[in-house]
């Protein structure tokens, strides 16, 4: 009987480890080798329609301590300049960042964009408009929880978007900060009930905006206005994914740094992701 307990145990334990690693695959991505990336830059330039989606911080641009001094530099804009110009080819910056910020950054240059992960859309250097009708009454009840966190951890701070909130820790202490985020994350997640909220947790930030807008949402919508035989999206943290998960198998999906994602293939850093880029401009 022993024996037996001891035989299931074992059988359990291997198929736990099993499915584990076959978990696993599901969030490998392949590594953007030179090979992969020409045979991208050949169905690039014998497409006759394409779509770009490019998140920007962490992906065209690295991150800063002050999110406001994150602009772009002249090669960036070179960069975006010259695939805006190109024929049959649209580009979307999609970000997370507010419309008055890129309103400022981009809206001379004419660039089309989705803000704060899919509430508002310019294009062509059109002021903004809502893409999705959204409610931000909640932000009353979660920024005072907000506060109480930035008293208790030096270096934290609140980032109030239009409808959201976003809670920053880069500038804390590493490990002090990473215990707060947790905290935090379990005390908003206790508030929101059922508010139709989420928490999203990036890169040293966490935000709060409403569920029914996200970054793939907004990009199937952009997909659906028009034939794309060639579809490309790339970024850097969990708001991303949801492209990668709602764009179809045909697209190319590319993650920036090494962590778990549903994206086909990965670059290592911004650098990579601006050489990537400028294979396409040279089609």
């Amino acid at each position: 009987m022993e024996r037996y307990n001891v035989e299931v145990w074992a059988n359990e334990f291997m198929n736990a480890l099993q499915e584990k690693k076959d978990l696993g695959k599901a969030f490998i991505s392949e590594k953007m080798s030179s090979g992969i990336l020409s045979s991208i830059e050949n169905d690039y330039q014998k497409s006759k329609k394409r779509l770009l989606f490019l998140d920007y911080d962490g992906t065209l641009a690295g991150f800063h301590k002050d999110p406001q001094k994150a602009s772009p530099d002249e090669e960036l804009y070179d960069l975006l300049d010259a695939l805006n110009k190109q024929e049959n080819t649209t580009v979307f910056l999609i970000s997370g960042r507010d419309k008055q910020t890129f309103g400022r950054w981009f809206l001379p240059k004419k660039y089309n964009m989705i803000v704060e992960h899919g509430v508002w859309i310019s294009r062509n250097g059109n002021e903004f408009k809502m893409l999705e009708q959204v409610k931000g009454e909640w932000m009353g009840k979660i920024k005072p929880v907000l506060e109480s966190f930035v008293d208790r951890t030096p270096g934290s701070f609140i980032e109030e978007k239009n409808y959201s909130l976003a809670w920053h820790y880069r500038n804390t202490d590493p490990d002090f900060g990473d215990k707060r985020a947790t905290e935090l994350n379990t005390v908003l997640r206790s508030l929101i009930g059922n508010d139709d909220i989420s928490v999203l947790n990036g890169n040293k930030v966490m935000e709060i905006k409403n569920s029914n807008v996200n970054k793939g949402r907004a990009a199937t919508r952009m997909l659906s206005e028009d034939d794309y035989d060639f579809v490309f999206a790339i970024g850097d943290d969990w708001t991303d994914e949801f492209m990668f998960q709602e764009l179809p198998d045909s697209a190319i999906t590319v993650k920036v740094g090494l962590k778990k994602t549903h994206a086909k293939y990965h670059v290592e850093n911004t650098a990579r992701v601006r050489q990537l880029l400028k294979r396409f401009t040279k089609s």
